[in-house]
């Protein structure tokens, strides 16, 4: 598929824009900013009363993709769609094969989530559906601002959020690979965004994006995950509240040598190659027992309703 210049090219390194849009909400939605304390209160009750185990079985959440586009090569194929669906199950459920690439000391952490993922069969409206839609836009490209998420400014608008994870797949622009919004933010803004470059692993995907880790990221931030480092900046104070995951001081990118120490985390250093750092895709490969039990206390919580 030829692509024009309006499609621009994959970033170098990976950017995610979900703390920005978490702190443009904080500032401008009080709701928003009451509910990440009920969201997070829920949680350290959740951890206190099941401690790791978090819920039994197997969850499955139905996924709406929307595919927003200009150029051909931005509408992209049901083949990449699922492509991405394949990974996003074989990632969170620990299937993926390149499990045997975490280093030994880290290896007993790593945890199957069994969370997984389908395209939806219904719509809104119950009438059948492949879970994918499609919208031409005039949008050059799309910013973590969620223009994407409503149709009368050129995106497409969200299923309800009670029933389906939204994705939307477009062209982004200045380097963003990718956002979510955490639970508690408003209805119709709720889901995960995705650079269509970046968005599985045959079509458009391109290195070092072209594994779907992209989604897998932005997907744990929908299930309320933060960054493996704490978004402090170097600062080593803060951390992403999971017990299992080493402090570390900022974000990684491309393909670190393992160990690679900070705040004083020696000897083995970052779990870079964790879903929630900024690694290639080809560098990342867990997530850990910790990581989640916060996911299910989310859906045992704010995302419940998923589980209906």
């Amino acid at each position: 598929m030829v692509r024009s210049a309006t499609d621009g090219p994959t970033p170098a390194v990976r950017t995610c824009g979900t703390m920005p849009v978490h702190e443009r909400l904080l500032r401008s939605d009080p709701e928003y900013a009451r509910l990440r304390i009920v969201s997070e209160n829920h949680h350290f009750e959740f951890r206190m009363r099941r401690g790791m185990v978090g819920r039994t079985g197997i969850t499955r959440i139905p996924v709406v993709v929307h595919v927003v586009h200009k150029t051909a090569a931005q509408n992209i194929s049901d083949a990449q769609i699922q492509s991405q669906i394949d990974v996003l199950n074989r990632d969170f459920r620990k299937k993926n094969g390149d499990l045997n690439k975490i280093p030994a000391p880290f290896a007993a952490l790593a945890a199957d989530a069994r969370i997984e993922f389908a395209l939806a069969d219904k719509d809104p409206s119950g009438n059948p559906t492949n879970g994918i839609t499609r919208t031409v836009t005039t949008a050059d490209s799309f910013a973590d601002d969620d223009k994407v998420k409503h149709a009368s400014i050129g995106g497409a608008d969200a299923w309800p959020r009670d029933k389906y994870l939204n994705l939307w797949v477009c062209q982004l622009g200045n380097g963003l690979l990718g956002y979510a919004q955490f639970p508690g933010g408003a209805t119709a803004t709720d889901g995960v965004v995705i650079l269509h470059s970046g968005f599985g692993t045959v079509g458009t995907a391109a290195a070092p994006f072209n594994l779907g880790r992209s989604a897998t990221h932005e997907i744990g931030h929908w299930l309320n995950m933060r960054h493996i480092w704490g978004d402090d900046s170097g600062g080593c104070n803060s951390d992403d509240f999971v017990a299992d995951t080493p402090n570390q001081a900022d974000h990684n990118f491309g393909k670190p040598g393992f160990p690679h120490i900070s705040c004083h985390n020696g000897p083995n250093g970052d779990m870079f190659m964790n879903y929630m750092d900024y690694v290639d895709d080809d560098a990342m490969f867990m997530f850990t027992t910790g990581q989640t039990a916060r996911m299910h206390a989310v859906l045992e919580g704010p995302r419940k309703s998923l589980l209906k």
